[in-house]
């Protein structure tokens, strides 16, 4: 079964812990440093949609893009519930394929999307696109899991739950690759009282800070920063998640 497609109506239960406000605030401190007003956001790897819509709510023009049709289905239910903002636009694309009506002042891609492309050829096709669709001058930014923290996961057992899903969930990383690959057991209640169960597979790569660096240089980017997990500073030893905010030459 692919990725989300049985996880994509509970992923917003079993994701409570994300504090999307907080993300969202720090975005916003890269777009005020960034050297043109940033109006039209991308949201690559869009998910369910939450911060394409908390975005939107905060006055930027958004389009959200995933590969996920049941994750595109949960987001534009959300979307259709704004008012008083405009309403965010959702393509059905691979991060490899990404083609956009016009251009954009920044590209958000949160909660180690970018891990999710396992093929290093498609990662820096990936950041070619988004290149070639930024305003002269925009933000590309986007969060990484650090080798350390994959490596750490194998052999992990991590159980999710709530009233009406139950997800097992187990990580097994192979040194060979840098590939983690997450097995979920899930257990849906349906509405006649009984459970269902099913199964998904996601796989992670990791990616070094060097490799991400010299795809982004190759893509075309510039002025290239690495920042701690949600910090205006540099990376410290151990931090699980790092970030890149890179920019397109005015």
């Amino acid at each position: 079964m692919s990725s989300y497609e049985s996880l994509a109506l509970r992923y917003d239960a079993l994701t409570t812990d994300v504090d999307h406000d907080a993300w969202a605030d720090y975005l916003e401190k890269h777009f005020a440093r960034c050297s043109i007003p940033i109006h039209t956001v991308l949201d690559l790897a869009c998910g369910t949609g939450t911060m394409t819509c908390l975005l939107a709510q905060r006055g930027y023009e958004m389009i959200g893009v995933d590969l996920s049709a049941e994750m595109l289905t949960v987001a534009a239910e959300k979307a259709r519930a704004l008012t008083g903002v405009i309403p965010p636009m959702f393509l059905q694309q691979p991060m490899e394929e990404l083609d956009l009506y016009g251009t954009i002042d920044a590209c958000v891609c949160c909660l180690d999307s970018v891990n999710y492309v396992t093929r290093p050829r498609d990662l820096l096709r990936a950041f070619e696109r988004v290149h070639l669709f930024l305003m002269p001058g925009g933000l590309f930014l986007f969060d990484v899991n650090t080798p350390e923290k994959l490596e750490g996961l194998d052999g992990g057992m991590f159980i999710d739950e709530t009233e009406d899903t139950y997800c097992v969930w187990r990580a097994d990383y192979a040194r060979r690759s840098r590939i983690c690959t997450y097995g979920f057991d899930l257990f849906f209640r349906q509405p006649d009282g009984l459970w269902r169960r099913e199964e998904e597979v996601h796989q992670e790569r990791a990616y070094t800070r060097e490799e991400l660096t010299g795809m982004l240089r190759q893509a075309g980017f510039s002025h290239i920063h690495v920042y701690g997990d949600r910090k205006l500073r540099s990376p410290r030893p151990g931090e699980d998640r790092i970030f890149f905010a890179a920019r397109k030459e005015s």
